[in-house]
């Protein structure tokens, strides 16, 4: 049964299409094979009806949902094909518009593979863990309760990991290769894998409210989302239909014989523009979520594609936002390098700031004593602290130094100071020169001193903008002000201070991360990975899409318009115009899909 039903899902679409194109090709059999007019004549119009109800189902559907943009001269088409009775050709017409419905719904649904592989990674059923485990409903399970993930599972809500120790592969997520070592009272994403042996979490968050979640429905709410251009293409359809009747007026006033008015309207359905669009784009988002790129909105794809200026933010979208631990200076004696680490790791384990991740693997690394902080308080961006063994200490950002220094203190005594160097990304410099090529303006807008950004210019080596020392709402009025020079522009960050810039940009992209949620709803894209080449894709993937959809649409308006002119100069009937515009819609589709294969 559940086959049968996948097997629905996937092909249903083709049932009234392939009901017609049975009763076309019996008639076809009995009209010429055996001479029954008559019969052959009942059976058309028995395959029209199936057809026809479903056009007019879906007019009446998209006008209930104020979507004017339906296909009228379909409609038109069929009308005048039982009205002259020319029942083999309606046949044919009926199974064009559903044939070409059915295609184009069928490459939709191959173009949102993306989501369907997104949502097929999530079981619906977890392993609760307690007095009595039990599989219950993932839409069930509530914050605190304990669920049971097994070897090779997938983690399926956030949630942090009550047993010892755990190894996760978070590449779904974050892009990075290896595998996490996670130990107890860390915090495990919903989408990741556990890769060693079962585990243990606690419930953080409930499904809805889950990282995983969040992604899909990101991606659904693009895919329901119509852009501008296919907005754009369905204001066209009037002049498009408007041309189709001019000309079929023009074949009935010089012919008065509606078989050139047929044959005129037979090659006008269905419409390109009604094709072309949605399919390119939706492919092009699903490339795009092949590489870990997610695309909030259609309308995006447009808009990238037409960015001459990209504005960046430095750590953690250049650089690599994982600072290296370059050197510890111990300022008390009580404490060596050692206990300093531990004391680190223990309030640092569960932030998700890159400091606290390169604090983390130092101390992995030198295989210190595992403390436990409790009472944790973090202050994003400036400040972090915890008690262990009933002492408070605290870590927070030196503010003098122009190098990224971080402070241990034993309550207002100061204990340590940890020294870190940003990295820039291996594929950043590379990247911006292609993206200089491409004839982009780059400019970087970075909170960091002088000096650092002094530094960055220098390693990128080209004539990158680099303003620095910059606020939230200073990076937000440097956008402001390239707008007002009519620059197009697409805002690059990581982080909560970015927001406000990429809102205002036209198109934001965001290197996600969960701490940054604000950022990530502010930007239209959504870098899951970490790589640079990243920014690259993205822009490369935009252009090429919007190519294919052009090509696509005007090459089908072109050849309908041309084979209209040819239908009424009396060179094409109807039943050949049929196949002749069924292959410029097959023809449209099949380009279109080219999208689901760019790569770079």
């Amino acid at each position: 049964m559940k086959s049968l039903r996948k097997f629905y899902d996937k092909y249903g679409m083709f049932l009234i299409p392939g009901f017609v194109f049975l009763t076309l090709a019996a008639g076809l059999i009995l009209k010429y094979g055996y001479h029954m007019d008559l019969v052959s004549t009942i059976i058309f119009i028995i395959g029209i009806i199936p057809g026809s109800v479903q056009v007019l189902v879906e007019s009446i559907v998209s006008f209930s949902k104020k979507d004017f943009a339906i296909d009228y001269i379909a409609i038109l088409t069929i009308t005048v094909s039982l009205a002259t009775q020319q029942y083999l050709v309606g046949s044919i017409i009926v199974l064009m518009i559903t044939g070409g419905g059915a295609l184009e719904r069928y490459a939709q649904q191959r173009a949102k593979s993306s989501l369907t592989a997104l949502t097929n990674r999530i079981p619906h059923d977890v392993l609760l863990y307690g007095k009595e485990e039990k599989k219950v409903s993932i839409s069930s399970v509530k914050i605190g309760q304990s669920i049971f993930v097994r070897k090779g599972e997938v983690i399926p809500l956030d949630g942090v990991l009550i047993s010892e120790y755990g190894q996760i592969d978070e590449s779904s997520l974050t892009g990075e290769p290896y595998f996490v070592d996670k130990l107890k009272g860390d915090t495990v994403r919903s989408g990741t894998i556990n890769m060693g042996a079962a585990i243990i979490v606690r419930v953080a968050r409930e499904d809805k409210d889950s990282t995983y979640r969040q992604i899909i429905n990101m991606v659904r709410k693009a895919q329901e989302e119509k852009s501008p251009m296919i907005r754009l293409a369905h204001s066209y359809n009037w002049i498009f239909t408007l041309i189709a009747l001019v000309i079929s007026a023009g074949a009935w006033f010089y012919w008065h014989n509606f078989t050139y008015v047929l044959a005129v309207l037979v090659i006008a359905t269905p419409c390109p523009l009604l094709l072309a669009t949605p399919v390119a784009l939706i492919g092009g988002m699903s490339a795009s979520a092949k590489k870990k790129i997610i695309v909030k909105n259609l309308g995006s794809i447009e808009a990238l594609a037409r960015t001459n200026t990209l504005v960046f933010d430095k750590t953690g979208t250049i650089t690599l936002g994982k600072p290296v631990l370059k050197h510890i200076n111990i300022l008390d004696k009580r404490y060596d390098k050692r206990k300093v680490l531990s004391i680190a790791e223990a309030i640092e384990r569960n932030s998700l700031h890159p400091v606290a991740h390169s604090i983390i693997q130092e101390a992995r690394r030198e295989k210190v004593q595992s403390l436990v902080a409790s009472n944790v308080e973090e202050f994003p961006g400036s400040r972090i602290s915890g008690n262990i063994k009933g002492k408070r200490f605290m870590l927070m950002r030196g503010k003098e130094s122009s190098l990224d220094d971080v402070h241990l203190t034993e309550g207002k005594k100061l204990v340590a100071e940890f020294i870190f160097e940003d990295v820039m990304k291996g594929d950043a410099k590379p990247i911006i020169r292609k993206l200089e090529k491409y004839g982009m303006d780059v400019h970087v807008f970075t909170g960091d001193k002088k000096a650092a950004a002094d530094a960055l210019k220098k390693q990128i080596d080209s004539g990158v903008d680099v303003q620095y020392e910059m606020s939230p709402g200073e990076k937000q009025a440097g956008i402001k002000l390239l707008k007002k020079r009519g620059r197009e522009i697409a805002m690059i960050g990581d982080g909560i201070n970015d927001a406000p810039a990429l809102a205002l940009a036209d198109v934001g992209m965001v290197f996600s991360h969960e701490e940054h949620t604000a950022s990530s709803e502010a930007a239209d894209i959504v870098f899951l990975g970490g790589g640079f080449s990243e920014v690259y894709d993205s822009i490369n993937i935009s252009k090429k899409t919007m190519r294919i959809a052009r090509q696509s649409m005007f090459t089908g308006i072109g050849l309908s318009i041309l084979g209209m002119f040819f239908a009424a100069a009396g060179f094409i009937v109807p039943i050949a115009g049929a196949v002749i515009q069924e292959i410029i819609d097959v023809s449209v589709i099949f380009n279109s899909l080219r999208t689901l294969g760019i790569r770079r």
